[in-house]
């Protein structure tokens, strides 16, 4: 058993934290005030070869292996995890179409992806469908060579800024969820695909969530991904890949709200020595830095199982459980011990706190995933 990174993956972390260090610093708080998401960092991400790097070649990847990328979340994630989840997000749409596609829908966007020229997005959620995915109601009927697809898709992340999405449909209503059936969508140049409500959200603000709206739009019947029918397995595997890259997002989080505590504590004084020389808040850090390593040996090892092509399903929701838990748990506590400097934008841990918050959220609720943890024990 192996716990180092390979040198090739410490290169591609070192760049990545570079990157995080020279392109996203300086303007994350702005951004987080602005609300405006940052698409020519994409393509400078695109420049560096940092997207992709776990699909083929032949698509435009690098051909490198998950944990590669899992990596760059973390570590855009510390900086700015707003920008870390719309990376993490595009990669679970790239995911759907390579897993799922055939070989001219992988040409039709991934490259233009991995050149940072575009961002993708997964379209499942509806206003009466979220934990209960299965029972979404928009359709898509058969006309033809095309589909016509009616309803509305909430909450999506990078919708109203993404040029493609994996969508998820349902094309018979009286099957449930065997009924349903993912496309690939060009959101910006099909006819009756609008983007409705942009979310005013408590975190992650300058990425773009928002409403699908689809009205009698018309969508190819080439662009069905796979088979009618199946289109709720391939959800859920697409979703198991992003899991992780939640995890991660939620990892980089807590990984970067304990350093700048950890600094502050040693720097800041009170009643004539540093706070870190107080026992009981040098407790807390050392129990927050344990939980951390322990999150992040459970996302390593769902990421390994990935890689290894085994059943990683319940390690990813074990992983997401426990990074994005952590996540709330080392901000919140980080902005105690800093007392009301954490409370303070200057320092950055107050807007990791509420980017924390929906990381327990989103890609599936941590109820959803102790469900399905649950499930498998005892099954």
């Amino acid at each position: 058993m192996n716990f180092a990174l390979t040198e090739e993956q410490k290169k591609i972390q070192e760049k990545a934290r570079a990157f995080a260090e020279r392109e996203l610093a300086s303007g994350a708080q702005e951004r987080d005030l602005s609300e405006e998401f940052p698409m020519y960092l994409i393509k400078k991400l695109g420049e560096e070869g940092l997207i992709g790097l776990q699909f083929p070649k032949e698509y435009g990847g690098q051909g490198k292996d998950y944990l590669s990328f899992i990596l760059v979340v973390e570590e855009l994630s510390k900086v700015d995890s707003a920008f870390g989840i719309a990376y993490a997000i595009s990669s679970t749409f790239t995911t759907g179409i390579y897993l799922f596609g055939n070989d001219a829908q992988k040409k039709h966007c991934m490259p233009r992806l991995f050149r940072g020229d575009a961002l993708g997005c997964f379209a499942l959620t509806e206003p009466d469908a979220g934990s209960d995915a299965g029972s979404a109601k928009t359709t898509a009927v058969r006309e033809g060579d095309h589909y016509i697809i009616n309803g509305t898709k909430c909450f999506i992340t990078n919708s109203a800024v993404a040029d493609y999405c994996m969508l998820i449909v349902n094309t018979d209503l009286s099957k449930g969820s065997k009924g349903l059936t993912a496309f690939l969508v060009d959101l910006k140049t099909t006819p009756g695909v609008r983007i409705g409500h942009i979310e005013n959200k408590c975190g992650i603000k300058s990425a773009k969530v928002a409403e699908v709206i689809f009205e009698n739009a018309v969508i190819p019947a080439d662009r069905m991904l796979g088979q009618e029918g199946k289109g709720f397995r391939y959800a859920l595997t697409a979703l198991d890949a992003g899991r992780l890259g939640v995890a991660a997002q939620g990892l980089g989080l807590a990984q970067a709200a304990f350093d700048i505590t950890k600094e502050y504590m040693k720097q800041r004084k009170q009643f004539g020595k540093p706070i870190c020389a107080n026992q009981y808040p040098a407790f807390k850090m050392a129990d927050l830095e344990t939980e951390i390593d322990m999150a992040r040996l459970l996302l390593y090892k769902g990421v390994w199982k990935q890689q290894e092509g085994m059943n990683f399903s319940v390690d990813a929701s074990k992983a997401k459980l426990a990074c994005t838990n952590v996540a709330m748990k080392v901000t919140t506590e980080c902005i105690q011990n800093m007392g009301g400097a954490g409370y303070m934008r200057e320092q950055n841990v107050e807007r990791m706190f509420r980017d924390a918050k929906i990381t327990q959220i989103y890609e599936g609720t941590n109820e959803i995933q102790r469900l399905i943890i649950s499930g498998n024990i005892f099954k």
